[in-house]
């Protein structure tokens, strides 16, 4: 391909013959994320603070979201679901779950868009793993379908599940997730240490993983925070900054006003 171009180039300037060459249009990114902390504030109803946000994020056309509940331990996907479904109502949407469908595949590559909930992270990539859901929900999120993720479905967004605050219940056969964005995520990141605590603080966790996984950056999302990313770009929502993580780099707060994007580049 390189000597045929370069004898086409040589063969127009010998004869004088000017070639236009087409340069190949820049590749658009399409990935729409919401990648929320928490679901339910304090005293509050789930998933009530962050509705405005996600109705935005979807926009006025009503939606029919595929929510992904595998996350959920201990109650069934169906009254997950039922909870997730009333909630976007409220706003226009609405949602059903991926547990109703004979092929998960299929679902995911004909969704509008694609939620998934929290719970235990370890318990979701599981149950993602063995429904074959990786690369599925990769692609059709790249190619155009909203993300919206909240705890372990924020976890789950992240190149891998090694920064979940959760309990490793179960073997997920591997601990690579969806990679939408290139940097881990550690949502309801929390500063302080309990009174009389002498164990490691959730700095101290990510610092250790740091230690091994020098290359990387780990944002800490706090309660009520969230990310949109659009357009290539991400912007942090929510009235605490966040804190970021890096191998032998003074760790960063950043809030709602900083730029974040390079956290995007790999």
């Amino acid at each position: 391909m390189k000597k045929s171009l370069f004898f086409l180039i040589a063969f127009g300037l010998a004869f004088g013959c000017p070639l236009a060459i087409k340069a190949e249009p820049a590749a658009v990114d399409k990935t729409k994320l919401l990648l929320i902390s928490n679901s339910t504030k304090a005293g509050e109803a789930f998933l009530d603070y962050p509705k405005e946000q996600i109705k935005a994020f979807l926009g006025d056309k009503p939606v029919t979201v595929l929510f992904i509940p595998y996350a959920r331990v201990g109650t069934s996907y169906d009254e997950f679901e039922a909870a997730v479904k009333a909630k976007f109502k409220e706003i226009g949407h609405d949602a059903i779950g991926i547990h109703r469908f004979a092929d998960p595949v299929k679902a995911v590559e004909e969704a509008q868009a694609i939620a998934v909930g929290g719970g235990n992270t370890w318990m979701l990539l599981h149950e993602l793993r063995r429904n074959r859901l990786l690369d599925p929900v990769r692609a059709r999120v790249r190619s155009g379908a909203p993300y919206i993720g909240w705890s372990a479905g924020s976890n789950v967004a992240a190149p891998t599940i090694k920064t979940t605050n959760d309990m490793p219940i179960i073997d997920p056969q591997g601990l690579h997730a969806f990679e939408l964005v290139p940097f881990q995520i550690n949502p309801h990141y929390l500063d302080a240490k309990p009174e009389g605590f002498a164990g490691e603080s959730r700095e101290d966790r990510l610092k250790e993983f740091l230690v091994v996984n020098p290359d990387v950056y780990v944002v800490g999302l706090r309660e009520q925070c969230m990310l949109r990313i659009e357009n290539g770009s991400m912007r942090l929502i929510g009235p605490s900054t966040l804190r970021v993580f890096r191998k032998d780099r003074e760790t960063r707060e950043l809030g709602t006003g900083d730029d974040v994007d390079f956290l995007l580049r790999k």
